[in-house]
Order: structure tokens, then C-alpha cells, then sequence
């Protein structure tokens, strides 16, 4: 039975290295998956997905207009990988299930489950829902506590309370934090 996934994370716990380790295992047994990341994730360029480790694939990417379907992944295709997933619509997400279901393609989605304001993302709020199988990757504070939120820093590493929910920007723009320092630190 496939299955839709849902593997969360706050930023640096390794969800694209997950997703690239994963794809690989499909790989080196000889089956092919199709990779998919966001298309307005242009931090490695359009179609990257990279590691902080600093490995990377070539993708395919998706946007808003992109329609999950049967005809998306071919007749070959065991897996479908999806990074950047909490950018996914509602729609795309709905698609996502019925894809995995009706399709029979496990279907492994690796996103952020909240912005930096600590309100969700659309696509990671109906995939928290939807999804057969949800996993939390652990990562850590700066303090040693379980980080499961977002701070969005400035240049000077100061910490930003508000603006647009997405500002892609990675390391240089966010940090993971436990509850304690995203609501009580100075930063």
C-alpha cells in the first residue's frame, strides 16, 4: 500500500539530506523516482536540491500551477520526493493523497511546518492532516533544547518580527529555536 508522508522539520535538521539519502536507496536498487522542489527556492539555483552537507540533485520544480497526476509521473516511477513541501497549495497537497492512494506511488514530502512568526504554512497544515505517515526530524537550539521553530534573522543576526511569510533565505536568514528562546530570547 503506498502512502503519503510527511517528514517536518524546523530549518538545519537535514531534511534535504534525508530526501537525497532516500532517493539514492530507490537508485542504487534501480528504480527511478522523480524529484521535485519549489520553484521559487532559487537559493542553489532554479531546480536544486542541496544539502547543507553540499550534496545536491537536479530537480524538477513546482509551482502553484503544477498539477500532481498520474500523467506528472510516468508509468516507471516508485517514488515521487517532494522538498520545499510546505509551499505545496491546498489543492496540491488534496492531489498529493489521492496520487499516493489511487496511484500507488509512495509519495515523501520533506518541509517546514511553520513560518517564522510561528503560524503554518498552507501546504504543511493540510499535509499535517492528510498524511498516512508524519515524522518530526529533530534538530537543535542554539541553547541545547529540541528545536521546533523558526526565527528569521537580518544581516546583523538580529532577530525579525515581522514581515512577508516568505522570504527565501536559508542559513543566512533563519535559525531553529526551542519555544523557550523563540519567545523569550532578546535576539
Amino acid at each position: 500500500m503506498s502512502k503519503l508522508y510527511f517528514r517536518f522539520a524546523a530549518m538545519n535538521a537535514g531534511k534535504s539530506t534525508m530526501l537525497l539519502q532516500a532517493a539514492y536507496n530507490y537508485m542504487e536498487r534501480g528504480m527511478q523516482v522523480k524529484l521535485y522542489t519549489a520553484k521559487l527556492d532559487t537559493r542553489h539555483g532554479v531546480g536544486i536540491i542541496r544539502s547543507r552537507l553540499g550534496i545536491e540533485r537536479q530537480a524538477l520544480i513546482y509551482d502553484k500551477s503544477t498539477v500532481f497526476d498520474s500523467h506528472l509521473l510516468g508509468r516507471e516511477t516508485a517514488c515521487l520526493f517532494i522538498d520545499e513541501a510546505q509551499f505545496l497549495t491546498l489543492g496540491q497537497v488534496h492531489q498529493l493523497h489521492r496520487l499516493a492512494h489511487v496511484g500507488a506511488v509512495p509519495i515523501i514530502c520533506y518541509g517546514l511546518r511553520s513560518d517564522f512568526l510561528g503560524m503554518p504554512f498552507e501546504g504543511a497544515s493540510l499535509l499535517l492532516t492528510l498524511a498516512d505517515d508524519i515524522e518530526e526530524i529533530k534538530t537543535i537550539c542554539a541553547c541545547g533544547k529540541k528545536a521546533s521553530m523558526n526565527a528569521r534573522i537580518d544581516g546583523d543576526g538580529q532577530r525579525v518580527r515581522s514581515g512577508e511569510q516568505i522570504l527565501i533565505g536559508g542559513n543566512s536568514s533563519y535559525i531553529a529555536m526551542c519555544p523557550d528562546c523563540f519567545y523569550g530570547s532578546p535576539r
